[in-house]
């Protein structure tokens, strides 16, 4: 990887084209939520996820994790506030007339906050789910307490909430990768650079939600792409190179993204880049 000197705003930077949000998410559900599936199927073991499941999943994004627990047999409810193309491919997964899923009934998709998923007349969730892992960018973890306070009223007493985040970098081969974020977006010196996960990220966001810590654990979550092609698609459908590209331009991001997987790049041309993340199970007081 190229070193890249510190850049200050360009003058034509508010004349970069805009991003194509839909393709954005499509490149997310097709390439890079499948590689959080062992934290999923972890998490749903651990805690037994199935029939008697009331699940209220956190971020959903475009809903892999929710299709995999309604499979077991839960009853999921999901809240996606960032991400309206997210949210439309997870209607087109799980409601009435998806074809990959067994639609049901009691499935409901929100955009906003979980307070507006509120029904006096529906039961209270068992279980709360907030996958985005955090640990990675600063700041990233400051708007998820105020999203599990509107959670949590929601929840059975005792109900277990997850939290995900980063692993260690020194486990966690893509910690390279988004180094290029940091270099790129240095500029901006704030929310949106790169940071290394520590040990308890995931404990002080329970803490000040007011939760319980209840045990944890570790999941091997590889980064596997069919090639570079994929790779960067499916890295920068994550958002972590936002602050990146604002800072210089699509095309400096793409070169320098590129450059940095090259490391992982296998023989038959696919890269891969094993990581380690980390979960949190607290409980609602």
């Amino acid at each position: 990887m190229t070193p890249t000197l510190v850049r200050q705003h360009r003058p034509h930077a508010g004349t970069t084209p805009p991003v194509d949000l839909c393709a954005r998410a499509r490149d997310w559900s097709e390439i890079q939520e499948r590689m959080l599936v062992p934290l999923y199927e972890t998490v749903y073991e651990r805690l037994e996820v199935g029939p008697g499941t009331r699940l209220l999943g956190l971020g959903c994004g475009s809903g892999l994790a929710l299709v995999m627990a309604a499979s077991r047999g839960a009853a999921v409810t999901g809240v996606e506030s960032s991400s309206p193309e997210r949210l439309a491919l997870a209607r087109q997964r799980l409601l009435p007339g998806a074809w990959d899923t067994r639609a049901r009934a009691d499935t409901r998709l929100v955009d906003g906050s979980p307070r507006d998923t509120a029904d006096a007349q529906a039961p209270a969730c068992t279980l709360v789910t907030a996958f985005e892992p955090i640990g990675c960018l600063a700041g990233d973890s400051e708007g998820l307490g105020e999203t599990l306070a509107a959670a949590t009223p929601l929840a059975e007493r005792g109900a277990p909430v997850v939290l995900a985040g980063w692993g260690p970098p020194e486990r966690c081969a893509t910690s390279s990768v988004l180094r290029v974020a940091t270099k790129l977006a240095d500029p901006l010196r704030g929310t949106g650079s790169w940071r290394p996960a520590r040990r308890d990220d995931l404990e002080e966001v329970a803490q000040r939600a007011g939760l319980k810590p209840d045990g944890s654990g570790r999941v091997a979550c590889p980064f596997g792409y069919a090639d570079l092609d994929s790779a960067v698609r499916g890295l920068l459908s994550t958002g972590l190179f936002d602050a990146a590209i604002s800072a210089t331009d699509q095309v400096q991001v793409d070169k320098e993204l590129t450059e940095a997987l090259h490391p992982h790049l296998r023989e038959d041309g696919t890269v891969w880049m094993p990581n380690v993340f980390r979960y949190l199970i607290a409980r609602v007081p």
